[in-house]
């Protein structure tokens, strides 16, 4: 059975961590550092965190972040129409090729269960 698109990202995120992490330890702990440093701010939920993380991997068209936060966020407790608003936020700063980061997104909501929104 061949693995979801978004699911293979997350794999590779991994791997890459781990490769670089063997070869090149101190920058990649560093980063991480960085990374939960960046996080630890008391200010923002976890979740309204991970919104903005998605956002922005839409803007970097980014679709190894866009996989990485969209777990996140899910397990944030995040609803599929949060995050496809805050992928339109990023469409709205950044323009047509975020438009087209949607679809990694959607594809992500998809793999990782989150349902659309019952219309009213």
């Amino acid at each position: 059975m061949t693995e979801s698109p978004m699911r293979e990202r997350l794999h590779e995120v991994e791997s890459l961590l781990s490769t670089l992490g063997k070869s090149h330890p101190n920058e990649v702990q560093a980063f991480m550092n960085f990374m939960g440093k960046a996080e630890a701010g008391p200010a923002l939920s976890g979740k309204q965190k991970e919104l903005v993380n998605v956002a922005l991997s839409v803007a970097a068209q980014c679709e190894w972040c866009i996989a990485f936060h969209v777990k996140q966020a899910a397990h944030a407790g995040a609803k599929r129409d949060e995050l496809i608003e805050a992928g339109f936020l990023a469409v709205l700063m950044h323009g047509g090729p975020a438009m087209m980061c949607m679809t990694p997104l959607l594809k992500a909501l998809d793999e990782f269960g989150l349902p659309a929104a019952v219309q009213v």
